[in-house]
C-alpha cells in the first residue's frame, strides 16, 4: 500500500497554448496578415467565435499580431524573439490532458496551414516543421515547478510521439515563467502530415 507521500501526482492541463515556429521569420511582413485575420472574422472559419484584431507589434518580443476570440485567441507571437503562430485556449475544456492538448495543437496547425496556403501572402508563411511549443497558461492549476513538470511530462511526451513519432522535449525551468515544453523533431514534417498524425 502506498503512503500519502508516494501517491502519484496528477495535473489537469487547461488553457493550453500551442506555438508553431515559422521559417525565415526575419523576412515576414506582418502587415499582410491583418486583412487575412479580418477575413477570418468575417467568415468565422474556426470552431471558436472570432471577434477582433489587435496589433501589439510595438511591444518588444511580445504577443505580436493577435486575432482575439471568445474561447481562444490566435496570434503571430514573437515572445523570446521567436516568431510563430500561437493558439491560446482561454475557455476550459472537458476530456483528458491529451484530448485538450490535441485540440489546441490541431487548432494551431489548421491556422498555420491556412496562412501557408493563403494566396494573399505569396507563400511567405511556412511552419518550420520541427518546433512546437506547449505552454500552459494557468499558474493556479499548473505552476511551473518540478512536481507539476513531472506530472505533465507523460502527457507532453504522448503528444510529441503522436505528432513526430519521436521528438526531444525540453522544459523552461524558470518558476517565473508559465509551465512550458518545447518539442523538437530531428526532421521537418509538414502541417498536413502533423494533422494526419494527430488524427491517427
Amino acid at each position: 500500500m502506498r503512503s500519502i507521500l508516494e501517491e502519484e501526482v496528477t495535473v489537469e492541463l487547461q488553457h493550453i497554448n500551442v506555438k508553431l515556429l515559422l521559417k525565415e521569420s526575419a523576412s515576414i511582413a506582418l502587415d499582410a496578415v491583418i486583412p487575412v485575420f479580418h477575413s477570418w472574422i468575417q467568415d468565422q472559419i474556426f470552431d471558436e467565435l472570432l471577434l477582433d484584431v489587435a496589433d501589439y507589434r510595438h511591444v518588444k518580443q511580445g504577443p505580436g499580431l493577435m486575432l482575439i476570440g471568445h474561447e481562444a485567441d490566435y496570434s503571430l507571437d514573437n515572445t523570446d524573439g521567436l516568431l510563430g503562430l500561437r493558439y491560446n485556449r482561454k475557455a476550459s475544456l472537458a476530456g483528458t490532458n491529451l484530448d485538450r492538448s490535441s485540440q489546441a495543437t490541431r487548432s494551431a496547425l489548421l491556422a498555420c496551414q491556412r496562412l501557408e496556403s493563403d494566396t494573399r501572402l505569396n507563400g511567405r508563411f511556412r511552419f518550420n516543421g520541427q518546433d512546437v511549443q506547449l505552454i500552459i497558461n494557468d499558474r493556479l492549476l499548473s505552476p511551473n515547478d518540478e512536481k507539476t513538470r513531472q506530472a505533465a511530462a507523460p502527457d507532453f511526451q504522448r503528444l510529441a510521439n503522436k505528432l513526430f513519432g519521436h521528438a526531444e522535449l525540453t522544459y523552461n525551468l524558470d518558476p517565473r515563467r508559465l509551465l512550458s515544453a518545447s518539442i523538437r523533431s530531428s526532421k521537418p514534417v509538414s502541417t498536413g502530415e502533423l494533422l494526419k498524425n494527430l488524427a491517427d
